[in-house]
């Protein structure tokens, strides 16, 4: 089995609810173990300049990371994680690409490998996650010593070398 680590976020509805909701289907399906998850995270939109004003004023997200054993391959495991976005609501189109999202679960790592697949779309590891701290900070409890496998830097280095760092803060610490 592979040690693979996912990102979960969500900033639409019961934010909470919705990341507890996908990890307890992420849990249950039969080819996944659960190892552990990192504390949950509140965090500010990262968003492309040049969106519309209304696309721009997002709620914050709750974000969370969990690393699991999976029996499976990488695609599948992607769809696992679309099927659960899915089952929550989630609509993945070229529309809703920057919208507010009920759940977002991305695979981050799957071990030590490097992935890059047209079809499904997969690329591990995930493209940008290491210029996110909304990944990287969860991650610093799970992995900091972890190498990133091609970046060759662990998470703690990635996260020191992040050179404008959204805000990201422990659930429930955030003054509004």
């Amino acid at each position: 089995m592979t040690i693979a680590y996912l990102g979960l976020g969500s900033n639409l509805g019961d934010r909470l609810a919705n990341i507890e909701r996908a990890l307890v289907l992420i849990e249950d399906h039969p080819a996944i173990l659960p190892v552990s998850t990192s504390s949950y995270y509140e965090t500010e939109p990262v968003l492309p300049e040049g969106l519309p004003p209304e696309q721009r004023r997002q709620e914050w997200f709750i974000n969370a990371v969990t690393a699991i054993q999976a029996e499976m391959e990488p695609a599948e495991l992607l769809d696992v994680c679309l099927d659960i976005e899915r089952e929550l609501g989630r609509v993945r189109d070229e529309q809703s690409r920057w919208a507010a999202r009920v759940i977002d679960i991305d695979i981050l790592l799957y071990g030590s490998e490097i992935i890059t697949l047209e079809k499904p779309e997969l690329t591990i590891p995930h493209p940008h996650m290491h210029e996110r701290a909304f990944v990287l900070v969860p991650m610093l409890e799970l992995c900091p010593d972890l190498n990133h496998p091609v970046l060759n830097k662990s998470i703690s280095k990635l996260h020191l070398d992040l050179e404008e760092p959204e805000e990201v803060q422990l659930y429930g610490l955030r003054s509004e």
